[in-house]
């Protein structure tokens, strides 16, 4: 059976050479990033990944979370697994320090989480959860629900959850009828349910603290009306320890195509009287401090794109080179080869390798500007940072997860048969990685999101300065092209197509966004795809360009070249889909309305 292998050289190549670790660790706050530390960290998590986590991959997807008069029981092996997390501090790992964290770069706890998703997608979705709301209680939440609760939530002491999804809203949060109501010690009473809350009841950690979105009696109707309180599962002493049960209950937990190792729970709130809650912030401002969570958990689900990539890829690889079957093509009676000799086997290989690259790289690019974006001492440089990160968050989220699907499902189809066969473990990546497009907003709200609020609003200004900076670039392509037989010559004309592919679906959004946002709503995931296929490209063909000139300098290291010629690759088979995809967003919405509704 294949396991995990953190595949650390590619991302020492991302971080290093194209996300900039170098610059990062010049930022305020972020010197401890040495590359030795660095180093480390990457070995450290790639063992915990592989000889902790991988493993109980299967055998918890097999058992299941289990759920039983209240409570919940996770798999075999999941409760010592956590305890070993966090006394290792991995959920500390770029948290404030005021807090007990490592305050190291968001970049390298990039790097680290795709470890832990591909490892155990299940299992990383607590840390991710929990991660997320102590984000949120940083920068909103009291000096007092501060300090209550922080340290231990960045010790991993205590897990975090959010709770959003009713089961009547969806994801139209305007329609939250969760109330609270004030008590006179300053306190809330919390009634409602909440759905879908991943981690809502576990036996992993001692207090599981809930932020929960509800409505106070005076709150104006839509979105505009919603706030956002802590509801501890055991309620704080004044001492830190852990007091009565809270009213706060997992009342099911959802049966699921997959992650069956992560509890989906059922949240009942206030059927014993009301459940104790603490209002974050400001009253009324709700919505706005949840989306700190959801950024945080958008990008780390677009993280589990990647990781599914690459985890499907390496199942598959395996496999293809195991499995023998027929003679290498165009020979006649010759001895029976491995799978992957066959070229269409190759194909789907270096398609799930290319995405897997590509995805790992805009990743961490943006990871690396989020790190500037709060660290880099110059104001307007910061908000630079800041626009770019904006607007590519949906796309790592949206593009990521939708090719970490596709790529799943191409490994089943390099498995054939067996793929399709529980035991060899490839249909569990495709039945984890479903989920990914879906929860923190689906595709399509992460593309409206990106046409609406990140290009329509600004004129496409930030786009703009995304295709500035790719059209630049073009410069040091046009050098390595000039050489004979070079791969850049493809690389080049396939980039400078999808850019310009990209720059006119971009201007068409924004000319037509006011005038009829239907029609530019109907090509929003196809504009979505391209900026990522496009996106992806640029990062790969600066991987490629670097790479080539390791290889100039006598550089004989095997990695180099394969990076050029997967660069090449996805030029030809991935890049090259740029154009049908901008026609897909500029001529396409007659198609997708044209229809009457009574007649689907």
């Amino acid at each position: 059976m294949s396991e995990y292998f953190a595949p650390i050289r590619d991302m020492q190549f991302v971080l290093n050479e194209l996300a900039g670790l170098e610059q990062v660790a010049q930022l305020p706050g972020c010197e401890e990033a040495t590359p030795d530390l660095v180093d480390a960290v990457l070995e450290e998590a790639a063992k915990f990944a592989e000889e902790v986590l991988s493993p109980l991959n299967i055998p918890g997807d097999l058992e299941g979370a289990k759920w039983h008069d209240k409570a919940v029981t996770m798999p075999a092996g999941f409760k010592e697994a956590y305890k070993l997390f966090a006394d290792s501090g991995w959920t500390a790992l770029a948290c404030e320090p005021e807090w007990g964290g490592q305050g190291l770069p968001k970049v390298l706890a990039a790097a680290v989480a795709e470890m832990w998703k591909s490892a155990n997608h299940s299992f990383s979705l607590c840390p991710l959860l929990t991660n997320g709301a102590i984000e949120a209680l940083v920068l909103t939440g009291s000096e007092k629900l501060k300090k209550d609760y922080l340290e231990k939530m960045v010790s991993g002491v205590w897990t975090g959850t959010m709770n959003l999804t009713e089961p009547n809203a969806g994801s139209d949060l305007a329609a939250v009828r969760t109330r609270a109501e004030p008590q006179a010690d300053g306190s809330y009473k919390i009634f409602g349910q909440k759905i879908f809350i991943t981690y809502g009841d576990h036996d992993m950690a001692a207090n599981i603290v809930h932020l929960v979105l509800a409505r106070t009696p005076t709150a104006p109707e839509g979105v505009k009306g919603i706030s956002l309180f802590v509801v501890p599962k055991f309620m704080v002493n004044d001492d830190g320890s852990l007091g009565e049960r809270n009213d706060a209950y997992c009342v099911s937990i959802e049966h699921k195509l997959g992650i069956h190792a992560s509890p989906t729970a059922i949240m009942a709130f206030g059927d014993h009287g009301g459940a104790v809650g603490y209002l974050v912030g400001e009253e009324n401002r709700g919505l706005e401090y949840m989306f700190i969570m959801m950024n945080a958990a958008r990008f780390g689900v677009g993280l589990e794109g990647v990781a599914a990539c690459e985890r499907s890829y390496q199942r598959a690889r395996d496999y293809a080179r195991d499995r023998i079957q027929c003679t290498d093509i165009g020979e006649r009676g010759g001895p029976k080869v491995a799978i992957i000799a066959h070229p269409d086997v190759r194909r789907m290989l270096m398609t799930m390798r290319a995405h897997a690259e590509a995805t790992r790289a805009l990743a961490y690019v943006v990871a690396a500007a989020h790190d500037a974006a709060i660290h880099h001492p110059d104001a307007a440089e910061r908000k630079r940072k800041q626009a770019f990160v904006d607007l590519m968050i949906g796309v790592v989220k949206g593009w990521s997860t939708e090719s970490g699907v596709s790529m799943a499902s191409m490994g089943i189809q390099v498995h054939g048969g067996m793929g399709y066969i529980e035991e060899t473990g490839a249909a569990q990546h495709l039945r984890d990685a479903q989920i990914s497009t879906i929860y923190e907003g689906t595709t399509a709200i992460q593309a409206n999101d990106v046409i609406g609020r990140k290009i329509a609003r600004e004129g496409g200004a930030t786009l703009q300065a995304l295709i500035a900076s790719m059209r630049a670039f073009d410069a040091e392509l046009a050098e390595l092209a000039g050489q004979a037989g070079s791969h850049f010559v493809a690389i080049r004309k396939r980039l400078t197509a999808g850019v310009e592919a990209l720059a006119e679906a971009g201007d068409w959004v924004v000319a037509t966004y006011r005038d009829d946002v239907r029609a530019a709503s109907a090509g929003s995931v196809p504009f979505l795809t391209l900026l990522g296929i496009v996106a992806g490209g640029w990062q790969m063909a600066r991987a490629a360009v670097i790479a080539q000139s390791k290889i100039d300098a006598g550089d004989a290291d095997p990695f180099y070249a394969a990076k050029v010629v997967t660069a090449r690759f996805y030029a030809d088979h991935i890049l090259s889909r740029a154009a049908g995809l901008a026609s897909s967003v500029t001529d396409g919405a007659v198609g997708v309305m044209a229809l009457p509704e009574d007649m689907f």
